[in-house]
């Protein structure tokens, strides 16, 4: 393992990646944790980087005092900040892939992932819905990864997460609510350092159903589920009526908030805390941290795009290395 070096992919690069890693950069250079890019140098460059091309995880960490690290990767277009082309996602996912394999050989402790745009990916025949699903493959591991969101204030994990709303809904089943909290569960155990995780688990309904008069999947879904988790010794509590758990009162009494599907749990955290927001992949065999946000076309190449949340990803991702190799 090359200590806390981190690979960092190029992301969208037409989107708001490039300044957001010089960012990260500028604010970790000194005193770490160290990753490399693995993306164009020239579009960090004309965001205002300095730039080191290098061959190997060795050469990078040698330069990262002094320039930002990139692992060279080919562009299929021009970039133009703000007009993305899918001509460019080979070469975005390429990057993805390179940085799994790296962590997967233990040339680096995990992987943090600039901002993608799944539309961009799509029109190219990206066949997964996100980052999330695209690691499981990459991994070995489909089907089993799990979206986690955490900031300073809170953690949340949906069970249902890129579908429609009414397919959530459709879908949401006691099994997949066990599975999504087993690997929540273990994962706090082995990459947080928390030895007994306090879970909580949020109805679906308003009132968390109010004992079946708003709605029955409290009691036909989610209530056999916390059930069948206290019964293998988890500290599980609920269900939770979704409009009261994110208070700073209730939020001091847990350590993650399983939610039913994905705006219940993400529009509490990034209300919270945005700038320090952090997306994890929970479940793989490696390490991976993301910004919780978008692209961010709109202001890309703007020099106002703000790196905190990249920066939050890097640094935990170095904590969560370390944790896990103590475990």
């Amino acid at each position: 393992m090359s200590d806390n070096m981190l690979a960092l992919t190029m992301g969208d690069p037409a989107g708001i990646g490039p300044e957001i890693t010089v960012g990260a950069w500028q604010a970790l250079h000194r005193h770490g944790p160290a990753f490399v890019v693995i993306g164009d140098p020239a579009i960090l460059a004309r965001a205002g980087g300095a730039v080191c091309e290098v061959a190997d995880v060795a050469a990078a960490r040698a330069a990262f005092a002094d320039a930002i690290p990139v692992l060279p990767l080919s562009l299929g277009a021009p970039v133009a900040p703000g007009h993305p082309d899918s001509a460019n996602a080979d070469a975005i996912t390429s990057s993805i892939a390179h940085a799994v394999r790296m962590a997967r050989g233990g040339e680096v402790a995990g992987v943090v992932t600039n901002p993608i745009s799944k539309v961009v990916l799509r029109r190219a025949g990206f066949p997964h819905p996100g980052h999330t699903e695209y690691l499981g493959e990459l991994c070995g591991t489909p089907g089993r990864e799990v979206m986690m969101l955490a900031c300073p204030h809170l953690r949340v994990v949906p069970v249902t997460v890129h579908v429609a709303l009414r397919q959530a809904i459709a879908e949401l089943g006691t099994h997949d609510i066990i599975r999504t909290t087993r690997t929540t569960h273990a994962a706090l155990r082995r990459d947080f350092g928390i030895d007994a995780p306090r879970i909580a688990i949020a109805g679906l309904n308003p009132h968390a159903g109010e004992g079946g008069t708003m709605g029955t999947e409290e009691r036909d879904i989610i209530i056999p589920a916390i059930e069948a988790l206290r019964a293998q010794g988890m500290d599980i509590t609920g269900p939770w009526p979704p409009d009261t758990m994110f208070t700073p009162t209730a939020r001091a009494r847990y350590d993650v908030a399983m939610c039913m599907y994905h705006d219940q749990g993400l529009i509490p955290l990034k209300t919270l805390d945005m700038a320090q927001g952090v997306n994890v992949t929970l479940g793989l065999p490696i390490i991976r941290t993301s910004p919780d946000h978008g692209t961010a076309f709109d202001i890309a190449g703007q020099g106002i795009a703000d790196p905190s949340s990249l920066v939050a990803a890097m640094r935990m991702a170095a904590e969560m290395a370390v944790h896990r190799n103590m475990s």
